[in-house]
């Protein structure tokens, strides 16, 4: 029997090493897997690469690997907001590597990995510091940028539902780079307020199906002590 779910963050990301890649999804505190989040700077792994769309914006998020001396880089776009402090200082000090990617180039750059593309172009950089030292070309009279895809030995992701094959739905606000992470990672952990049975999830709102996703972490709203929202 397909059984995908772990008793607890701590179990599911027990096994990952230092210098390992990790997407982290959310937007702002939007769909963010605080809980695995939480769970990675209890274990300790270092030296890690991390793609996310930000990391200043909630202390519970990329912040705290920051603060807890675990990031070698980070791969994002929005690399401000109230708890961003740790990273300004460690730039400054050349202890951490930043790469600013537009928020747009980085989606696309995460689908593509997810769909085995290795690179494709886009104007979006050209002509500014973002794309210096990348190859150009042009096309119909328009300099473009080549990326390249991303593609992470780890995913955390945050849903709504999940059946036990892994099966995902989102609530609102959490479909944003939830999704696209899930495909582009040799192991996609998601942390999620529901884990029923198969069958009780109508295919027709499966928006990440089961074969993307590798472990499950289920949240209990009676422990956590609060009512769970947008995301």
């Amino acid at each position: 029997m397909i059984q995908k779910k772990f008793e607890s963050a701590a179990q599911a990301v027990a096994d990952m090493q230092d210098g390992a890649t990790l997407l982290v999804g959310g937007f702002g505190g939007s769909g963010l897997p605080s809980h695995l989040v939480a769970a990675l700077v209890e274990q300790g792994a270092k030296d890690l690469t991390i793609v996310s769309n930000n990391i200043g914006a909630v202390s519970d998020g990329v912040a705290a690997l920051i603060s807890n001396d675990q990031v070698r880089k980070i791969s994002c776009s929005f690399p401000v907001g109230p708890h961003a402090d740790d990273l300004i200082a460690r730039l400054e000090k050349g202890t951490i590597e930043l790469e600013i990617v537009p928020q747009g180039t980085l989606a696309e750059r995460i689908r593509a990995g997810g769909a085995g593309i290795a690179a494709f172009y886009t104007p979006t950089g050209a002509h500014t510091e973002l794309g210096e030292g990348k190859e150009e070309r042009e096309f119909n009279g328009r300099l473009h940028l080549m990326e390249h895809a991303i593609v992470a030995d780890y995913a955390f992701i945050k849903a709504h539902r999940a059946d036990r094959w892994g099966n995902l739905v989102y609530r609102k606000t959490q479909r944003n780079f939830n999704p696209v992470m899930a495909t582009a990672a040799r192991i996609t952990i998601a942390e999620v307020d529901e884990v029923v049975e198969v069958g009780e999830i109508d295919p027709e709102t499966v928006v990440t199906p089961s074969i993307y996703v590798h472990r499950l972490v289920e949240l209990s709203p009676q422990k956590e002590g609060k009512v769970l929202v947008n995301g």
